[in-house]
C-alpha cells in the first residue's frame, strides 16, 4: 500500500519562500531527490507518484491554502485508499527553534491551521507528522505576520540542511518505519545558528 506524504503550505508566488511553506519546500527537496515530478493537478492538490526503494509512494502540496488543506488530503487518501497509519505529513512548527526536527504521530494541533484542517477532514489524528522548526517572535501578537514572512538572510543559510534532514526523515518513516526514523532524525537538534557573542 502506497504511503501518502503531504507538505504543507500555502500555493503562489507570494507564498513561496515563507516560514510557513517550510513543508512545500521539504517536499520538494524529496520530491527532486526521487525525480517525482508533482505535475498532476486533481484532488485540490499537486502531486506526482513514485518509489523509494521500492516502496510505492505520493507526494502531495495541497493548493488550497493552509486553512483548507484536509480537504485535498481527504480526497487524496480516500482515492488512493491510503490507511492513515501510511499518512505522513511535514508542516512548519512555531514551538520549535529553527534548526530542529521532531517526528511524531499523533497529538494534538498547537494551533495550527492546516494540521487542524486535516484532523477534522479525516476524524482522526493518528498520522505521522515531520515537525520543522521555524522559531517564534518574541510579540505573540506577531505570530500570524511571522509565519507569512519569509525566512530571513541568516536563516536561510540553515534551510538547504534542514530540508534534507526533513526529506531524509520522511523517507525513512516509508522504509523503516517511525520508531526507527525518531531513534534516525529526531535525537539531533540540528542547531546551525551560531549565536554572536
Amino acid at each position: 500500500m502506497a504511503h501518502l506524504i503531504i507538505g504543507l503550505g500555502n500555493p503562489g508566488k507570494r507564498y513561496e519562500s515563507t516560514r510557513h511553506n517550510i513543508g512545500f519546500m521539504a517536499l520538494d527537496v524529496l520530491a527532486d531527490q526521487l525525480e517525482i515530478a508533482l505535475k498532476q493537478k486533481s484532488f485540490n492538490a499537486l502531486w506526482g507518484k513514485g518509489t523509494i526503494a521500492g516502496n510505492n509512494v505520493l507526494l502531495a502540496e495541497p493548493q488550497t491554502f493552509m486553512n483548507l488543506s484536509g480537504t485535498a488530503v481527504r480526497q487524496l487518501q480516500s482515492f488512493f485508499k491510503t490507511d492513515i497509519s501510511n499518512l505522513i505529513v511535514i508542516h512548519d512548527d512555531l514551538d520549535l527553534p529553527l534548526g530542529a526536527v521532531r517526528l511524531k504521530a499523533g497529538g494534538g494541533t498547537a494551533g495550527h491551521k492546516g494540521l487542524a484542517s486535516i484532523e477534522s477532514n479525516l476524524g482522526t489524528s493518528e498520522f505521522a507528522r515531520v515537525r520543522l522548526g521555524i522559531g517564534k517572535p518574541v510579540d505573540k501578537s506577531r505570530i500570524e505576520g511571522y509565519v507569512l514572512e519569509p525566512f530571513q538572510k541568516e536563516e536561510q543559510i540553515v534551510l538547504p540542511e534542514l530540508l534534507q534532514w526533513a526529506a531524509d526523515a520522511s523517507a525513512e518513516i516509508v522504509l523503516n518505519g517511525l520508531q526507527k526514523a525518531i531513534g534516525k532524525y529526531q535525537t539531533k537538534n540540528i542547531n546551525f545558528l551560531k549565536k554572536e557573542d
